[in-house]
């Protein structure tokens, strides 16, 4: 990967991160609005479903932005864009679907099936 490709990928990144960091304060925002007390049961107990999914989103975010910012670390030490079970390069086309990819396209689909295997034991 060349240093104009890393410089690519590390925007991608830290624009994907300032998005989601938007869209944190957005929500925040809105649910310091929203924090009503409704005279209706069903509307009560809505609007705390909405909450609850909201801050699950939120909270799986947050472990996307750990993923980024590693994703950003590996661009600075050289090893951004190789498999981290074979060592092989992944993919431009993947890295560009999934900037945060550690695994090339064939080491994911054999991490998958182990996964599956499992699960179904």
């Amino acid at each position: 990967m060349n240093e104009r490709q890393r410089e690519y990928f590390r925007a991608k990144l830290l624009q994907w991160k300032e998005d989601i960091l938007r869209e944190s304060r957005e929500t925040l925002e809105h649910l310091q609005d929203e924090n009503q007390n409704h005279p209706d049961l069903v509307d009560r107990a809505s609007s705390e479903t909405d909450r609850a999914i909201e801050l699950r989103a939120r909270d799986r975010q947050r472990k996307l932005i750990s993923k980024i910012d590693a994703a950003i670390k590996r661009i600075d030490d050289g090893s951004y864009g190789y498999c981290e079970e074979t060592g092989e390069p992944i993919s431009l086309k993947r890295l560009d679907a999934r900037p945060i990819a550690t695994l090339s396209i064939e080491a994911q689909e054999r991490h998958e099936r182990r996964e599956r295997v499992y699960r179904d034991e």
